[in-house]
């Protein structure tokens, strides 16, 4: 029963800020290469992942049209540095 009320506590994905979803991607991240997880648990763990991914996906993908909006023509692709 405890489960149940802290899962209607726990945000939706979409709610999460980028810092948020990361935050609890790496935690999903560790728990599931710990392998301790039961099947049922890792399959929805996998599936909580791959939503945090899609979001955090898209709001940088926002974060980078709004540079590019505020930077207009003056924006320059970056280039990392070769060694």
């Amino acid at each position: 029963m405890a489960k149940a009320s802290a899962k209607k506590t726990e945000k939706t994905v979409e709610e999460l800020s980028y810092e948020e979803a990361l935050t609890e991607l790496e935690g999903i991240v560790e728990s599931l290469e710990d392998g301790q997880n039961p099947l049922e648990e890792s399959l929805n763990l996998f599936e909580r992942g791959q939503a945090l991914v899609t979001h955090c996906g898209a709001l940088l993908e926002s974060a980078q049209l709004k540079v590019q909006k505020l930077a207009g023509e003056s924006l320059i692709p970056f280039e990392e540095e070769s060694e």
